[in-house]
């Protein structure tokens, strides 16, 4: 897929899904108003706008990978061609649900809006489910054990302290290079 049909397909995914689902659902859900007054628990609600911008920011760069690394879009409909391996995807396998939920659980302290803490954990166990019954089958057959071996180094939900680097790889290097062939890596002791 072309970089301009990956960023507009990318773009219009990013309004469709994570858009809804830690925007327009959350304003549903609580019209983005502020319960109590903003002083009490003000360290949590500073927390949470840290959480919200974090997340936020996490998102964007994570959309933007899969344009420019993985040439497509995260959009099942419209999937990428190389395996997106580079940023924060050397940490953990899926930190666009994970920022997606760090942007709800972020609203509900800022706004002091419990119901965003239950909705957060629905959507964190829905991605969840998401990923390891569709995502992780799917990447499985596409890329086949390139994604096996990124998958045996890298874990899905709690963040490496270390980037998981690939041999071959060029040290400070911004873009990830190509994957070797299958059976060129060794297998290592997963972090999850």
């Amino acid at each position: 897929m072309r970089r301009p049909t990956a960023a507009v397909g990318s773009a219009l995914f990013f309004a469709m899904a994570p858009g809804v689902v830690a925007g327009l659902v959350p304003w549903w859900l609580t019209g983005w108003r502020v319960r109590g007054p903003l002083a009490h628990w003000a360290p949590l609600r500073v927390a949470g706008l840290i959480m919200l911008t974090a997340g936020a920011i996490v998102l964007a760069r994570a959309f933007a990978r899969f344009v420019t690394e993985g040439h497509g879009t995260p959009a099942p409909a419209a999937p990428t061609e190389r395996l997106v391996i580079g940023g924060l995807y050397r940490h953990v396998r899926n930190p666009m649900y994970l920022a997606v939920t760090a942007t709800i659980t972020g609203q509900a302290l800022a706004l002091g809006q419990p119901v965003l803490l239950g909705y957060a954990a629905a959507v964190w166990a829905t991605t969840a489910a998401f990923a390891h019954w569709y995502e992780e089958p799917a990447l499985a057959r596409q890329f086949g054990a390139q994604y096996e071996v990124y998958r045996s180094n890298v874990p899905a939900w709690r963040p490496r302290i270390r980037p998981w680097r690939p041999r071959g790889e060029i040290p400070g290097s911004r873009a990830a290079p190509p994957l070797p062939a299958a059976g060129q890596w060794p297998r290592t002791r997963s972090s999850a």
